[in-house]
């Protein structure tokens, strides 16, 4: 195999392929190079330092993948990949990162600031590593396809008139109820110590922070993954807690060193578990739990959050959101983040395409039919109003039956 030497101290192998992977490896580690230079179809650029690697960039050059070191001479290897990501040119490239030991703050920052992978130094066979480096390529460009054709073909704005509506309502509703509230926030005062308003961080077109009056005893939000697992109303009682790692992969593989891996290694302190039965059980446990929370006769509610409750008096401060043009009056209820997090895929991402609002269809139906909305009709509600904006059929009327029929169930029911 030919090695050839630059004019820089940059090394290049194989140059004399047109349609090999070209590999830009940022180290001084010789097995990284042995490791791809005795196969044909690669073509590896090294850079020993920092310097060399950002001249190498900066000159305009292009790699199928990034491969660098945690500690490399002359630099930071995160400024690196955050540097790559600022070029457009590199937009499908993955960066992935190389560690001699693997350590949970070095995994976590990764995680955090989106590298593509990491591997723990000696390297998987080339075969594996190839087909990885093909994996992230392919998702790269699939992920920029759908966030370029999403930016073209459904971006949307809230109508004039809605937005005006919104305005207008809100301003006069909030002037109509301010001596309600005042007399309200004294109740809640009385009762028990800690702010009468609470501030809630939510997702809606983008997050921000929903205000509603207190109905709950100060510090409750502690509470609720506890009753989440035994008082959720759309729970099914089927959760799996984590990932075992101790559990084996099924397929006919291991990650006992006498069988040949199906995946590369991910590690966690001492334990250690194939990335393909990794990705299945992550899966499973994110299947098995569910994407709303609702509890039902929650015993952390006050006896005056449970009148204002009654008559959704602790909705009201949420015009000033609406005002504010956080929410609108009509929409998709803005979730939680450890709700909307969960919400990952396309179809149903797009609910955030409406925006946040203080009533919507699910608040209906859910009145209507009592305990029966399941999260799967939920989620198909949302998406309804959501198609709204998306084929441009926004009609204020079609808002005005919305709130003409939240009138009648403002006294709720339900007691959740």
């Amino acid at each position: 195999m030919e090695t050839m030497l630059l004019e820089s101290p940059v090394l290049t192998l194989n140059t004399d392929g047109r349609d090999k992977l070209k590999i830009f490896y940022t180290g001084r580690n010789e097995m990284v190079r042995i490791h791809f230079g005795t196969v044909d179809q690669v073509e590896l650029t090294q850079a020993e330092n920092m310097i060399e690697a950002l001249g190498y960039i900066n000159a305009g050059h292009r790699a199928d993948v990034v491969l660098c070191d945690l500690n490399v001479y002359g630099g930071d290897s995160f400024a690196f990949h955050k540097l790559i990501r600022e070029k457009p040119e590199l937009d499908e490239t993955p960066f992935i990162l190389l560690c001699s030991e693997f350590r949970d703050s070095v995994f976590n920052r990764a995680f955090s600031e989106r590298i593509d992978d990491l591997f723990k130094l000696p390297l998987p066979p080339v075969k594996c590593m190839l087909k990885r480096i093909e994996f992230l390529r392919e998702s790269r460009a699939k992920k920029i396809h759908k966030e370029t054709r999403k930016s073209s073909s459904e971006f949307y704005s809230i109508p004039f008139s809605k937005r005006l509506f919104d305005i207008v309502f809100a301003s006069f509703t909030l002037l109509a109820v301010a001596p309600v509230l005042l007399l309200v926030m004294m109740a809640i005062r009385i009762e028990s110590k800690g702010k009468v308003y609470y501030s809630s961080r939510r997702v809606g077109r983008k997050p921000f922070n929903l205000y509603k009056l207190r109905s709950m005893r100060t510090g409750s939000d502690a509470e609720l993954s506890q009753l989440a697992g035994r008082k959720n109303k759309y729970s099914n009682g089927e959760t799996v807690a984590a990932v075992d790692f101790t559990k084996p992969c099924p397929q006919p593989c291991s990650t006992h060193k006498d069988y040949p891996l199906c995946s590369p290694l991910l590690y966690r302190g001492d334990d250690r578990i194939c990335e393909y039965w990794y990705g299945i059980q992550k899966s499973e446990v994110r299947k098995s739990k569910p994407t709303f929370i609702k509890i039902e006769d929650d015993p952390r509610v006050t006896r005056v959050g449970r009148f204002i409750r009654k008559f959704s008096i602790d909705e009201l401060p949420q015009l000033v959101n609406v005002i504010r043009g956080d929410m609108s009056l009509v929409g998709n209820r803005p979730l939680p983040l450890y709700e909307a997090e969960r919400l990952t895929s396309d179809i149903i991402s797009k609910r955030f395409l409406a925006p946040a609002g203080l009533t919507g269809l699910w608040q209906i139906e859910s009145h209507r039919h009592p305990g029966k909305l399941s999260e799967e009709e939920r989620i198909k509600l949302d998406l309804k109003y959501a198609e709204i904006f998306l084929n441009r059929q926004y009609s204020i009327w079609f808002d005005l039956r919305i709130i003409l029929s939240t009138i009648p169930i403002i006294y709720q029911q339900e007691n959740v």
